[in-house]
């Protein structure tokens, strides 16, 4: 059973990007995906619903995960792809990370990973917190797939995530799979995220365009693989879904620095350099004088 995470920068769109992949893929495997985002929006396209009720939640109102059934938080989903929520505690209260280590103990126990090819883990955002960073550092999650795009604070968490997966690779074994770019529609994106990818000795893995049938699945709670299994952009999903089921090359990341990252939207012209940079400043406040 291989076991993979999808993880990026919040609002990149990786849940969505994440669960139509996971369609294309239960084309051919037998899936379950594990929702690791106090959103619970993990699972929602898959059950056509507003949120699943969570590992979290339920032992909340029960006192005790022990006091859960297995079938009350795994459902079938489309294409009976299995869908699990680890959920969170209430905004401003404990720690968000915690509900991934508890649903993953859980699922363990109970014997959720029976009988499947591949389970896919949906992560929030960074890995700046551990629990978060759990799928890696426990050597849950081995292959890690990046969404991300040309916009610059989403290349700044695919390579904040990148310091993760080094900093476990070897007590874990996890690796990096490869970048997914979900278009923003930037300037000369495939080119940028392409040479992000080199210098994290990774690749791009695919490049998801933008398409407002996207938008229009979503709204009727449904991956575009099962609104309109014939559109151009279900094919890209499926592509995707090919290219994860038969990727051989993971990688230890190598992570760069703000700087070099800087000096990469510099080249692609996305920023000014430093001393252009000090000029406009020196500029600006000459004007406000």
């Amino acid at each position: 059973m291989r076991q993979i995470a999808f993880y990026g920068k919040g609002g990149i769109g990786k849940s969505t990007t994440s669960q139509n992949t996971i369609a294309a893929l239960s084309e051919t495997l037998r899936v379950m995906i594990v929702g690791c985002d106090p959103k619970a929006d993990s699972t929602r396209l898959m059950l056509h619903t507003k949120a699943q009720t969570t590992i979290l939640s339920l032992a909340a109102e029960r006192g005790a995960v022990e006091d859960i059934e297995l079938e009350e938080v795994l459902l079938t989903g489309y294409n009976n792809v299995r869908c699990v929520e680890s959920g969170g505690p209430e905004p401003g209260v404990g720690c968000a990370g915690r509900g991934i280590i508890t649903a993953i103990n859980f699922l363990e126990e109970e014997g959720a990973y029976e009988d499947l090819d591949l389970v896919s883990y949906d992560v929030l955002g960074d890995v700046v917190c551990g629990g978060f960073a759990m799928p890696i550092r426990e050597g849950k999650a081995q292959e890690i797939y990046i969404v991300t795009s040309g916009e610059m604070m989403a290349m700044y968490a695919a390579n904040n995530i990148a310091r993760g997966i080094l900093k476990y690779a070897q007590s874990g074994g996890v690796r990096l799979g490869g970048l997914i770019c979900n278009s923003r529609k930037v300037d000369k994106e495939i080119e940028l995220i392409e040479a992000l990818a080199d210098r994290l000795g990774t690749k791009m893995i695919h490049y998801v365009p933008r398409d407002n049938v996207v938008q229009r699945a979503e709204l009727r709670r449904m991956t575009v693989i099962e609104y309109e299994p014939d559109h151009p952009q279900a094919q890209e999903y499926r592509t995707l879904a090919r290219k994860i089921e038969h990727n051989k090359d993971l990688v230890i990341p190598t992570p760069i620095t703000m700087d070099e990252l800087e000096e990469l939207l510099v080249e692609f012209g996305f920023m000014d350099s430093d001393e252009e940079y000090k000029k406009v400043l020196a500029a600006d406040k000459a004007t406000a004088v």
